[in-house]
């Protein structure tokens, strides 16, 4: 009995399947969450992006009015552009700052329920389903 014993503790044949199966699910999980979250991060900046070239594009405007259909075609002609943005899931909000009338604030959202970050394990912590970005720019050079 004990040569069997030291005969199944020196054999080291099958270690390297063993350690394939044990490692490759903790592999394969991390590697779809980077791609996952990284999915995530790009639409997020691709809408920070967006709601800043829709402010800038904005500026143009003489009154209020024009300014806000400035923002509604160029975010209609432009928005697909951006990766991993699609116009159909893009709301926005315009219009004169609150807090500083001089200023022109663009508020974009984005429902983000179409990304894949949602079929990750579900204990994981996700972020919001709907992404938020603004961009504020001065009025009129004043």
């Amino acid at each position: 009995m004990p040569g069997l014993l030291s005969r199944f503790h020196a054999a080291t044949t099958g270690t390297a399947v063993i350690e394939f199966a044990i490692l490759t699910p903790v592999y394969l999980l991390m590697l779809t969450g980077m791609l996952a979250y990284g999915l995530y991060f790009g639409t997020a900046h691709a809408l920070q992006q967006l709601s800043a070239d829709a402010a800038r594009t904005a500026i143009a405007g003489r009154d209020e009015a024009e300014r806000d259909g400035l923002v509604s075609a160029f975010l209609d002609r432009n928005a697909s552009r951006y990766m991993l943005i699609d116009r159909a899931l893009l709301t926005h909000s315009v219009g004169d700052s609150t807090a500083d009338p001089n200023q022109y604030e663009v508020r974009l959202s984005y429902d983000a329920t179409a990304l894949p970050i949602w079929n990750l394990y579900p204990p994981l912590p996700l972020p919001s389903t709907t992404i938020s970005y603004g961009a504020t720019i001065r009025r009129g050079g004043i």
